[in-house]
């Protein structure tokens, strides 16, 4: 690139691909100065000639990285969702049109970023999908081994540990319906299952000391029903939290609002919209099961939550009141990380007026 056009370079669009790079530059104006495609060992090299520039990429696999590479070369270098740059692709996709419309989208002031993560962040998260995707793998050859004693009329009450306990049972006195291959099958099948765990328990073992070594997942734990699983996650996730101006915001990120269909005076509220991170949103689900299931009325005041959740009974379905009850947490959580404080419910003379 000539001096001449890096002077004219003021916003780029990056299409981010496994070997090569499309890009597109704009000038101060808008017009285009800029189109070319370059392999990905000469991305680095050819943006630290370039004067400090707003970037814009798309936030998928290996743009965290890269992000933070163009933030140390003093560009400004932001992620978004893919879903919110495609509205601004002008005719049929290819991969500098896509790239364009990333450099359009990057300069609306209204515009949703994803907050670049850390490396520490990034490893912390492939620890949490690792163990996701062994605790599925798991999930699955438990239903087999059930679904194969169905088959031969040996049902067994539900629970992973109750098939655990009786599970030697079974194959030691039950030969009269199960068949020498089918008893070798299952035995295979239990002995994935044992490896399995001994892998879940040991990432699971991983990521508790980690979180016990964190000041923020600290501080998340003392929210009711978080743990070192959630908050580690939650960790990995946002970070401190300052993507969000808000809790309220957390809580839209993950799903955990009503879908809005609302025109003129009309409110049109549906079921939640399942948006965002699926896995942390499940999380607080289970946090909230956790803590209407578990914790009883003397833990509920201890936490400040007892008026709110017998109020809310009355009125909602249980599973409604679990999903009312996971956003409420997930707004303390990132209270708690953005404001850098563990959760303490303090009793106000209001709060005492109102429980009277």
């Amino acid at each position: 690139m000539s001096q001449n056009l890096d002077s004219k370079v003021a916003v780029i669009g990056i299409d981010i691909g496994k070997n090569s790079f499309h890009i597109v530059g704009q000038d101060r104006r808008g017009a285009l100065v800029l189109r070319q495609k370059w392999s990905r060992g000469q991305v680095e090299a050819r943006l630290a000639n370039l004067p400090p520039c707003l970037i814009g990429m798309e936030a998928c696999t290996g743009a965290h990285h890269l992000s933070r590479k163009l933030q140390a070369l003093g560009h400004d270098a932001r992620l978004m969702p893919a879903k919110y740059v495609r509205p601004y692709s002008k005719g049929e996709k290819n991969d500098y049109r896509d790239a364009d419309a990333i450099a359009e989208a990057v300069q609306r002031p209204t515009m949703k970023f994803v907050a670049t993560k850390t490396a520490d962040q990034l490893d912390l998260q492939a620890l949490h999908r690792v163990r996701e995707r062994l605790v599925s793998q798991r999930t699955g050859i438990i239903n087999q081994i059930r679904a194969f004693l169905l088959e031969r009329g040996i049902a067994v009450r539900q629970g992973l540990h109750l098939l655990r306990a009786e599970l030697p049972g079974i194959l030691g006195t039950r030969t009269d319906v199960l068949s020498p291959r089918m008893l070798r099958v299952i035995e295979d099948l239990a002995g994935d299952w044992r490896r399995l765990d001994e892998r879940i328990e040991g990432l699971s073992g991983e990521i508790d000391a980690l979180a016990h070594h964190d000041k923020g997942c600290e501080r998340l734990m003392t929210v009711p029903g978080v743990g070192p699983i959630i908050s580690s996650a939650i960790v990995a996730a946002i970070g401190t939290g300052d993507a969000f101006s808000k809790g309220r915001d957390f809580g839209a990120w993950l799903g955990l609002v009503p879908k809005q269909m609302s025109t003129g005076d009309r409110a049109i509220l549906g079921s939640i919209s399942r948006r965002g991170n699926r896995y942390l949103r499940k999380l607080f689900v289970q946090a909230a099961w956790v803590v209407l299931v578990k914790l009883g009325p003397e833990q509920w005041e201890r936490y400040g939550l007892k008026s709110w959740i017998e109020a809310a009974k009355k009125r909602l379905h249980h599973n409604v009141l679990a999903i009312a009850l996971a956003n409420k947490l997930a707004r303390i959580a990132w209270a708690v990380l953005h404001k850098g404080r563990a959760f303490e419910y303090v009793k106000t003379n209001a709060t005492a007026s109102r429980s009277a």
